[in-house]
């Protein structure tokens, strides 16, 4: 018997108890544990009912006349605010008659993220391919001059649609950067392996807003004018290569976990490096670094707010203008809670998804 498994039996062999005695003893063993026990819970209830109180019983939720008249004076939320403005919040600046469009690319972007949960696209390629698909057919939705669709100009995208993109590029460029990055810092050549890793440690060394302001403000003055190209790819770039850099440290990780028997036995069955390392070392390393991977997906999505401050228009930024007229300028708490909640359905959903091929792929278990 492994020891994994001998740890197991004894495990499940330990008395549990029952739920109630388990919470006496931890919450309500002493006097002193008795009071902190019932004022926190006080404390809470009152919190949850306040804000219940404020968010659904005396909240406002239709405006019938489009205005803010019927919010003045009241004492909840006034979530008509959200009833009034919520295609300029998902939209932006984006045209009114075309805003479907915007529609179908973030729902075609849901989908493909859907199927990459069915085991039948775990494949490197087949995964690669799913995702380069589903990002063509949301670029030439967003963009359109195709299939009689008018052309729409990056200055015009905005909400959530352009946070979905943003986040969308950045992740399918810096993905294949970084496994390039983690490749290169292992090197057999000190040359290839030192500039590599001192690349990547300036690059981590920076915060994310100057990596962007660098992209969006100072290149064109240094670049020639054929490289220039539009501020809104210049500024992916730059939040790929910042993705990139974190990401190849993962992998990195996951590949120095791997025992060093398997890539020998691999050379001694004469198997070459491309062969070694997609066939071998690549797929062990994903799996074990999953956990911290899904945990940097998380966090790029949410520095996507970040591209407000260089002038995009995002979600976060329609959010702002929604209130920011005299008539709804005191609805601003109400466009915020509306805001954290589309942050919070997508990074609960790939914290969720992340959970879910742990379980699969039992990694982090003995």
């Amino acid at each position: 018997m492994t020891i994994s498994a001998t740890a197991a039996s004894i495990r499940n062999a330990r008395p549990r108890g029952s739920l109630g005695n388990r919470l006496r003893k931890r919450y309500f063993s002493t006097p002193v544990n008795t009071s902190i026990s019932v004022v926190g819970l006080a404390i809470m209830a009152w919190v949850i009912w306040t804000a219940f109180e404020w968010a659904v019983l005396n909240a406002v939720w239709r405006s019938p006349d489009g205005t803010s008249q019927v919010c003045r004076g009241i004492d909840g939320a006034c979530w008509a605010v959200i009833n009034v403005r919520w295609r300029l919040i998902l939209f932006g600046l984006f045209p009114f008659e075309e805003q479907w469009r915007s529609t179908i690319a973030c729902i075609v972007i849901v989908v493909v993220a859907i199927l990459s949960c069915v085991p039948v696209f775990w494949k490197p390629v087949r995964l690669a391919g799913l995702w380069v698909a589903g990002f063509a057919l949301f670029y030439s939705f967003i963009s359109g001059g195709i299939f009689d669709m008018p052309y729409v100009g990056p200055s015009e995208w905005g909400g959530l649609t352009l946070t979905v993109f943003f986040y969308a590029a950045g992740v399918l460029i810096g993905m294949p950067l970084a496994i390039c990055l983690a490749l290169m810092r292992r090197s057999e050549l000190p040359v290839i392996a030192v500039t590599t890793g001192l690349f990547i440690d300036v690059v981590r060394s920076l915060p994310l807003v100057t990596i962007l302001f660098t992209a969006a403000l100072v290149l064109p003055f240094v670049l020639p004018s054929f490289l220039i190209g539009d501020k809104i790819w210049r500024v992916i770039i730059g939040f790929a290569l910042f993705f990139a850099v974190y990401q190849a440290e993962i992998i990195r990780s996951g590949i120095q976990s791997l025992p060093k028997g398997q890539e020998e036995a691999a050379k001694a069955l004469g198997l070459s490096y491309w062969q070694r390392t997609t066939r071998i070392i690549l797929p062990q390393a994903f799996r074990r670094a999953l956990p911290p991977t899904i945990n940097q997906f998380v966090i790029t999505f949410k520095e996507t707010a970040l591209i407000v401050i260089i002038g995009f228009f995002d979600v976060l930024a329609s959010g702002k203008a929604a209130f920011g007229s005299g008539e709804w300028s005191f609805a601003w708490v109400e466009v915020y809670c509306f805001v954290a909640m589309i942050y919070f359905v997508f990074v609960f959903s790939l914290s969720r998804y992340g959970v879910y091929l742990e379980h699969r792929l039992r990694v982090g278990k003995l």
